[in-house]
């Protein structure tokens, strides 16, 4: 605990979510929040409404929340309004469709002990059954795998994600320019790790979530990171190479695919492009190998479907970024024009 002006007594945290149409989430998020191992006096809960058209606001009333109202701005947006109200010198980030586990908001601080550590990377986890979603938490788990082999990360989600406020701050928060919930967190990731500031990954601080649980919803999810993928590279070229959260061997995919796919529509053109395309699949296919393995051994059913959804991933996060590019290079052509 902290004082403020006058003596005023400041609890220590904040815990910030953005909400937007999520009346059949936010009370179940609330609720986790609410209960949590760390003492109620000791961190106080920010809602930001970002323009909801149905009862969320109603909703949020019958809990003790700091509760403010935007009209629709986005969630980068959100949470810079929730960062300048907070009071406290950590701020924590979930999200509405998330239900922190009991202890996370003691988990998310125990690396702050530490003053060198300037933000914080939590865990999801969920209780779907649907095959989807079930592939969606050990595509997770693989890359949580990845980033434990990190004494410091430079990717940090902020479905369970802390920061001292005052680095934050430094920083201006949340990039605008992200009208939706997309890689906004990885941009505000990257700006702090070039600015020199430690962020480390705590897999105890967990938070369960719904992942997309459609082939449908999945692939939308992953054009639209994509699409704006091309923003945050655009901004840091240097982590199209490199970061701590995204496997190598994506990269790698996401050049097979396409190039597969080519090969074998123009091999009835010209028969040596055959090999070319048998080439490509085979490669494909042994690049996804170590994953399949992984699923097999974690849940078996899930990996009767991973290599489809794997070739979902690579094409849905390609052809985004693909149009992303693409109406990026437009609106620069119309820009020199006007």
């Amino acid at each position: 605990m902290g004082y403020g002006v006058g003596g005023r007594l400041l609890p220590r945290i904040s815990v910030i979510v953005p909400v937007h149409n999520s009346v059949n989430h936010i009370e179940a998020c609330l609720r986790a929040l609410t209960n949590q191992t760390v003492a109620q006096g000791d961190y106080e809960i920010i809602v930001i409404d970002d323009g909801s058209s149905d009862d969320t606001l109603r909703a949020v009333s019958h809990h003790p929340v700091r509760a403010f109202s935007q009209f629709w701005q986005g969630p980068a947006a959100a949470r810079n309004r929730g960062l300048s109200a907070a009071q406290g010198d950590l701020v924590l980030f979930t999200d509405a469709d998330c239900e922190p586990a009991p202890d996370w908001i003691e988990q998310m601080c125990r690396p702050f002990s530490d003053p060198r550590v300037s933000g914080v990377k939590g865990v999801y986890r969920t209780r779907q059954h649907s095959l989807v979603a079930r592939f969606v938490q050990l595509e997770y788990e693989d890359k949580y795998r990845r980033m434990a082999r990190y004494q410091t990360i430079d990717f940090i989600d902020t479905y369970s994600a802390g920061y001292r406020s005052c680095v934050l701050r430094e920083i201006a928060g949340f990039d605008t320019r992200f009208p939706t919930a997309s890689v906004e967190d990885q941009e505000l990731s990257f700006r702090l790790a070039k600015a020199g500031r430690r962020l480390v990954f705590q897999p105890t601080a967990v938070v369960y979530h719904r992942h997309a649980s459609t082939l449908g919803a999945y692939a939308r999810k992953k054009f639209r990171i994509g699409y704006w993928k091309v923003l945050v590279h655009l901004r840091h070229p240097d982590k199209l190479l490199h970061d701590s959260h995204t496997p190598q061997v994506l990269k790698l995919q996401l050049v097979m695919v396409p190039l597969g796919l080519a090969s074998w529509l123009s091999s009835g053109l010209w028969s040596p492009l055959t090999w070319v395309a048998l080439g490509t699949t085979g490669l494909l296919f042994l690049s996804m190998a170590p994953f399949i393995t992984q699923v097999c051994r974690a849940d078996p059913p899930v990996a009767l479907v991973a290599p489809w959804l794997l070739l979902v991933r690579a094409a849905a996060l390609g052809m985004g970024f693909g149009v992303g590019l693409a109406a990026r290079v437009g609106k620069r052509v119309l820009d020199r024009l006007s």
